[in-house]
């Protein structure tokens, strides 16, 4: 039976989207304040539309990453913490990034009294995202030199 392997480039074209995604945050929403994000209905919506593509996207490479290495997750809590820790980060930075499965699904069921404090709690947390996606784009550079060798 042939070995199963997710789509090769997977993980780097959604690490690509990822960033650019996280870039816009950076140069259309990052200061934004509350006074804006209350006034502005389309704001609003572009701004929770760029965080949670963000979080579904650290989600989707996550399940990826872990695929690759033959493990499985539960949730997707359980799928940032385990991708977090085959990366080596510390235990306060796994369960960091667990967390921020939950923000996601704020954001992707509309759970309108929890908006703002999502976006607020993502924005505190974007170090950590663009660390892991740097991480895990390095090794999967690595990986596929070392297939070609």
């Amino acid at each position: 039976m042939p070995e199963f392997r997710y789509a090769r480039g997977r993980i780097v074209d959604s690490i690509r989207y990822l960033s650019e995604e996280m870039r816009e945050f950076q140069e259309d929403y990052a200061d934004r304040s509350w006074l804006d994000y209350q006034k502005e209905k389309k704001l609003q919506k572009l701004i929770d539309r760029t965080v949670e593509n963000i979080l579904t996207a650290l989600i989707e490479i996550s399940g990826a990453f872990l695929t690759s290495e033959g493990i499985a997750a539960d949730s997707y809590g359980d799928a940032l913490k385990k991708a977090a820790g085959l990366l080596g980060l510390s235990e306060t930075e796994q369960s960091d990034l667990a967390g921020l499965s939950l923000l996601r699904n704020r954001l992707a069921h509309r759970y309108l009294n929890f908006r703002w404090q999502t976006v607020r709690a993502f924005s505190e947390k974007r170090a950590l995202i663009a660390r892991v996606a740097e991480l895990l784009l390095k090794r999967e550079q690595l990986s596929e030199k070392n297939k070609k060798r």
